[in-house]
């Protein structure tokens, strides 16, 4: 009954407007009190948010109990017994671990990786761009007469041989094959004539003879035609080994040489230019720079040097004991097929180590075709 009073007193204390608002001065107040808080808490962009209800109150957070203790001091209203049983028997909830930072991590690294390609990429191309003007100024000025140009005059001279040699060793290769091609016809020519001979011998009683005669040359001149050609097919094949892959591969370095003769001559030019310049901190950079460029490129530059020596000497060496080999086989095949002796010619092939295709072996195999 007791509770019964102090209920309908309490009830009897709050006015109410004319609107029906329960407001009073001091929940006004209260109010005022909730917002300085609020203001002066925690920014909650700096707190984590945790959803779902797994998390508890995060550090900086002010709990909703806590602003229900705060009205109800205000009013003079304690938290009952069961209340505060209730917020104490929670159980303690930990933060949810964050997945914001495992989903972004991967993302962020393939991100940097592909920002390292592209600055990888960029740097080769300006270095790429750099080193071409660079070469292209060296060629024009040489060219037009207003650059200077290391010179070795006694390799430039033989690298002037040897690409003589090679168009004059591409010119007999040439020839050689319009020759093989030429003899083979001539031999399979022979060869059907042969053919003919011997049919009509049987089919001509009265010249049985004559035919047989003429078949029996054919055959023969068949049999050694394809052993010469066997000869000359080995001397084309030699000399395109020669021309094709040995002097080629000399040739290549020569290239090479060349274009770091040109890299070395540009860079050579471009310090000469700032060496005569200006002094200033900014210069003495920018000489460093070039410095070390020109002395990487002088380096190139005598390497690829000493190589192309070394191989024009081992190209001479090697030139002279092929064409030595190629050139007697050719004679003594030759003269031995025209001179009509068998014997002879075979010997030559056996002298050279030739071997001759079996017949019917001229079109390669299907593991050869792979």
């Amino acid at each position: 009954m007791t509770d019964s009073i102090l209920s309908k007193a309490a009830t009897m204390e709050i006015p109410i407007n004319s609107n029906g608002d329960s407001r009073t001065a001091e929940d006004d107040g209260l109010e005022q009190d909730l917002q300085q808080v609020m203001v002066s808490g925690p920014n909650l962009n700096e707190t984590s948010i945790v959803s779902g209800g797994y998390g508890g109150a995060a550090e900086g957070i002010i709990p909703t109990s806590s602003i229900k203790d705060i009205r109800s001091k205000s009013r003079g209203i304690t938290p009952s017994h069961s209340a505060t049983s209730r917020i104490a028997n929670q159980p303690e909830h930990y933060p949810a671990p964050s997945m914001h930072h495992s989903n972004s991590n991967p993302s962020m690294m393939s991100e940097e990786a592909t920002k390292g390609v592209a600055v990888e990429k960029f740097d080769s191309m300006k270095k790429w761009s750099i080193n071409t003007y660079k070469c292209t100024k060296q060629m024009f000025s040489e060219r037009f007469g207003r650059g200077s140009k290391t010179v070795d005059m006694e390799l430039e001279a033989q690298i002037d041989v040897l690409r003589e040699t090679k168009m004059k060793y591409e010119r007999i290769l040439r020839l050689a094959r319009e020759l093989t091609n030429h003899f083979y016809n001539m031999v399979q020519t022979q060869q059907a004539l042969g053919d003919t001979f011997a049919d009509l011998s049987q089919k001509s009683p009265e010249l049985q003879d004559e035919f047989g005669y003429n078949a029996e040359t054919q055959r023969l001149l068949c049999k050694n035609g394809e052993t010469l050609l066997g000869a000359i097919n080995f001397f084309v094949s030699s000399i395109n080994t020669l021309v094709n892959k040995t002097m080629e591969d000399t040739l290549m370095t020569i290239k090479m040489y060349e274009n770091a003769r040109l890299e070395f001559d540009a860079y050579r030019a471009d310090l000469e230019e700032l060496s005569v310049g200006p002094r200033d901190a900014a210069a003495m950079v920018r000489i460093e720079i070039a410095q070390q460029q020109y002395q990487i490129h002088k380096d190139k530059y005598e390497r690829l040097h000493s190589d192309v020596s070394i191989k024009l000497k081992f190209l001479e060496e090697n030139k002279v004991k092929v064409m030595h080999k190629q050139l007697l086989l050719f004679h003594n095949a030759v003269s031995a097929y025209f001179a009509g002796n068998q014997q002879q010619l075979e010997q030559t092939l056996r002298q050279f180590n030739v071997k001759l295709k079996p017949p019917g072996s001229d079109k390669p195999s299907w593991l050869e075709e792979q």
